[in-house]
């Protein structure tokens, strides 16, 4: 039995430098007081009543010695530390993005091509993989524990987290955040494989890509009636706007990203564009998380240099499904962000 997991990616061996330096430094600490504590006990101990010990005055470079040496461990410590938090958190421009939404109780992934998993996940191996992730219902917790990672699903907003998987194989997935009656039951498996192997598994499965679902639902909301991406309409053109500043009405910008596509579609007057009137309906409780995550990928698409995504072979491995959330059809919207 290993005293730890096995290491399976590039972010697990990068920590496990760290939690061993940590560990160092506790476990020299705790024997060096032990044996301070029971020594100076047997050393200093009281002989008998008359026993008068000289009275210690101090020392200096005791005193300098013992303040000086842990704060440069510790600075050690929150420099490493804050090196691998900024590295966790920046995940490189070339990452492969996956959708992954936290549902009592499950994982439903979703990759760019369209190809959906239920409590699994297809990774290659030297790929950088990013996650982004949203929770329908309560806070869940996403957890590999050979690739050292973990991160909440919290509802109503996304969290991200990354990795490169260097080492084949099937890894356990675990939920580590109580979540209800069932938590202990939602979990699941990664596998890691070779590129060419992970190429010849996504060649087989989807039904059109993220972003050209998005755009079919794009379609069927009415969305296009107001946002046109030729020419101005009732609403903002929505062509390379993801990733730019956005100047709002009350003469703030915010980034487009993610969380604001989202705020968009479920709270549209939160945030109203400059220059637009505050007229579009909200779609919360009509769409699902699934359903505004293909809307988001549409969004990215247009502004990527390939505007038109092209629909994924069908034919290979069986897609998950689920029962569908929220009608097919809506009446054209009346307003924008």
């Amino acid at each position: 039995m290993n005293f730890m997991p096995e290491i399976a990616s590039e972010w697990a061996g990068k920590w496990e430098w760290l939690n061993w330096y940590l560990n160092f430094w506790m476990v020299f600490f705790t024997v060096l007081i032990f044996i301070g504590v029971f020594g100076f006990a047997i050393k200093y101990r009281r002989r008998s009543e008359a026993d008068r010990p000289k009275p210690i005055l101090g020392s200096v470079p005791l005193e300098i010695l013992w303040i000086v040496v842990p704060f440069l461990i510790s600075m050690t410590m929150f420099a490493w530390g804050a090196a691998l938090y900024y590295d966790y958190g920046s995940p490189p421009q070339n990452a492969t993005e996956i959708y992954v939404i936290g549902k009592q109780w499950m994982f439903h992934t979703q990759h760019p091509g369209g190809q959906r998993e239920i409590n699994e996940l297809h990774v290659p191996t030297g790929r950088p993989i990013k996650l982004t992730m949203s929770s329908e219902d309560v806070i869940h917790s996403f957890f590999i524990p050979a690739f050292r990672l973990k991160r909440d699903i919290v509802p109503g907003r996304y969290t991200s987290i990354w990795f490169t998987a260097t080492k084949p194989g099937k890894y356990h997935l675990f939920c580590a955040e109580y979540c209800g009656t069932q938590h202990s039951q939602m979990g699941g498996s990664i596998y890691v494989m070779e590129p060419a192997d992970y190429e010849s598994w996504l060649s087989g499965g989807g039904t059109g890509s993220m972003a050209s679902q998005g755009e079919k639902l794009f379609s069927q909301l009415g969305c296009s009636t107001c946002h046109q991406l030729t020419q101005q309409g009732r609403c903002p053109i929505l062509s390379n706007v993801f990733g730019s500043k956005v100047e709002l009405q009350n003469g703030s910008t915010v980034v487009a990203d993610e969380a604001y596509v989202r705020e968009s579609i479920l709270t549209p007057s939160a945030k109203v564009v400059a220059g637009f009137q505050s007229i579009m309906p909200s779609y919360q409780g009509q769409i699902s998380e699934q359903n505004i995550l293909q809307l988001i990928a549409y969004v990215k698409s247009l502004s990527a240099p390939a505007a038109a995504p092209a629909a994924t072979p069908s034919g290979g491995p069986a897609e998950a499904k689920e029962p569908a959330t929220g009608p097919n059809r809506f009446q054209p919207p009346r307003e924008t962000k």
